[in-house]
């Protein structure tokens, strides 16, 4: 018979007495559930998890229990607030003996969405936006927090307006001798001149933060996603052909924003929802560094 292995962390004392706010793991490999209206697909996350560690005199938690709880969540248990509550609580009763009052778990993944063409029907793609979820339970009080990024084209209002002087310019200078103006020269001069000046665009993102509440039955990542996209109108694309190009370029001329624009329309834009944070960043094609707004309450 083989003898009883050795556990070090219940016979050991700890060789300094002193309690640890959190102790456990991080970037564990995971298969998740998600679950949406209209939407369900198993995705890769990285999980971390952790419980407090009161206890000033027991020498380690027990990782193992927190690791084989968590493995629960890859048996295609979809994720809720309810589910997810009810992980944390048994990730605390499993370290009763280390006087655990807190438990608490980040999950890092891409929530993969198939969206259309602006334009061209039956013509679509993926797009990838990135979810972090934090759920705690400290002292007996959950809370459940999302984070997603979502990627928009923003185009400069100041650089518009000075592209616009400047074909203003050559406008003149080409038709202000000339009266009465032939629309259909008009026309060829905007045909070739149109792009005198063009302002500048860039690729922009969005990382909006809200509370889920407890009682929801999903995590409500696809509406709160839309909801931004709708609030910047200028969503980046997947597949287009050139009508969808040209409607993507309409979007972009006739929704100007600066990064305190787009910060406002998307706070907005989130009145329904609890506790928002939103941070938004335009990756300039002007210059070398980005410019970037911060709203809501966590800001």
């Amino acid at each position: 018979m083989n003898a009883a292995l050795p556990d070090v962390s219940l016979t050991d004392i700890a060789p300094r007495l002193s309690p640890l706010a959190w102790v456990g793991m991080q970037g564990i490999d995971l298969p998740i559930t998600v679950a949406e209206p209209g939407y369900r697909r198993e995705l890769h996350a990285h999980a971390d998890v952790q419980v407090d560690l009161p206890a000033p005199h027991v020498k380690g938690i027990h990782m193992s229990r927190l690791y084989r709880l968590l493995d629960a969540l890859g048996q295609g248990e979809t994720l809720s607030p309810a589910g997810l509550r009810h992980l944390l609580q048994a990730m605390i009763a499993s370290h009763q003996d280390c006087d655990s009052r807190c438990a608490r778990l980040r999950l890092n993944f891409a929530l993969l969405v198939r969206r259309p063409a602006l334009v061209t029907q039956g013509l679509s793609g993926w797009k990838s936006y990135p979810v972090c979820l934090d759920v705690s339970l400290i002292n007996g009080v959950f809370r459940c927090r999302v984070r997603v990024t979502a990627a928009y084209s923003s185009t400069c209002p100041c650089s518009a307006a000075l592209s616009r002087q400047i074909i203003e310019q050559g406008f003149l200078k080409a038709f202000g001798q000339q009266s009465p103006v032939e629309p259909t020269d008009v026309a060829a001069w905007l045909h070739q001149h149109a792009t005198l000046a063009t302002p500048h665009s860039q690729r922009s993102e969005a990382q909006v933060t809200v509370d889920v509440p407890s009682d929801a039955d999903t995590l409500g990542l696809l509406a709160l996603i839309d909801c931004i996209e709708q609030a910047v109108g200028t969503p980046v694309q997947t597949a287009v052909k050139r009508a969808d190009e040209q409607a993507f370029a309409a979007l972009n001329g006739q929704n100007l924003m600066f990064v305190e624009d787009a910060a406002r329309r998307i706070e907005a834009a989130l009145s329904g929802y609890a506790s928002p944070s939103v941070h938004v960043r335009h990756l300039e094609s002007l210059h070398p560094h980005d410019a970037v707004a911060w709203a809501g309450s966590h800001a």
